[in-house]
């Protein structure tokens, strides 16, 4: 069993892992100054969010007040997302504070601490525990995987999201500091290990799949002179009517999804995971 953090207060938030808030080591600083101005626009973060929201809201279905744990929450988007769910009790958790200030800032009624997910276990336990693409950018994925697996109650789910591939492997994964990205065995085998039951497991990011792949081609050779901040945010950045299209591409994923097809191919994975009760 993971050890039980304690916290103290930095900036007014209960970091539960203080040495390593305003570390960066695994997400850029100025990554969440870009996330901020973009994400409620960009077609992907809009896209898995509907998603997301989605999957809450079926799995708090019937449960009365849900605890949701979202890990590495980062400026708060996904919690805007599904806060409109009066049976969420939504805590959003994320390691570096600079993003958090953000969250703060943007929803300043909801519960934010600092925390790093490898480090140990929260003094506290969840119905439903969300990390959307988060623990790509972690070293030690297994540590994360355990102490969420702690953290949760019997019969709780894990909600996660990762990018897929390694042959996908470009630039903007080396800009955001990602440590790999996941074949769909490995991060099924890596929550198996722990003791979950996975439910439910697909691709994301199917429809557009080829167009990804020749992006990512071109991408890979591409030099810039820019500073990181400005490549990060030429690589995430779209024309208003592409987004716009790829927006609605993406409404295909989404309802296949929602009937539970397992769509065998795309840039990302949406995995459903259970603790078993009594465990």
């Amino acid at each position: 069993m993971g050890r039980e953090l304690q916290y103290k207060i930095i900036s007014g938030i209960k970091c539960y892992s203080p040495g390593v808030a305003e570390s960066y080591d695994d997400y850029p600083d100025e990554g969440f100054d870009v996330t901020d101005q973009l994400e409620s626009e960009s077609f992907w973060v809009r896209s898995r969010n509907r998603l997301i929201k989605n999957i809450i809201n079926q799995y708090s279905r019937g449960r009365g007040e849900t605890k949701f744990l979202d890990i590495g929450c980062g400026t708060g988007e996904v919690i805007r997302t599904i806060g409109t769910n009066p049976n969420l009790k939504i805590t959003g958790s994320e390691i570096y504070l600079n993003g958090l200030l953000y969250a703060k800032k943007k929803l300043p009624d909801a519960e934010f601490i600092q925390y790093d997910v490898t480090q140990g276990r929260l003094p506290e336990d969840f119905d439903i525990i969300g990390a959307f693409d988060v623990i790509e950018h972690i070293e030690n994925d297994r540590s994360a995987i355990a102490n969420i697996y702690e953290m949760l109650r019997d019969g709780g789910y894990f909600v996660v999201t990762v990018p897929q591939y390694m042959f996908l492997w470009s630039r903007l994964d080396e800009i955001v500091r990602h440590k790999r990205r996941y074949s769909r065995t490995e991060i099924l085998a890596k929550l198996r290990q722990q003791g979950f039951v996975v439910e439910y497991c697909s691709s994301f990011l199917f429809v557009l799949f080829p167009m990804m792949v020749i992006s990512r081609i071109f991408d890979r050779n591409k030099k810039e002179s820019e500073s990181t901040e400005v490549e990060f945010k030429n690589r995430v950045s779209f024309p208003r009517m592409l987004n716009r299209f790829f927006d609605n591409a993406m409404r295909i994923d989404e309802a296949l999804i929602d009937l539970k097809i397992s769509l065998p191919y795309g840039g990302s994975l949406l995995v459903i995971a259970k603790r078993p009760s009594n465990s």
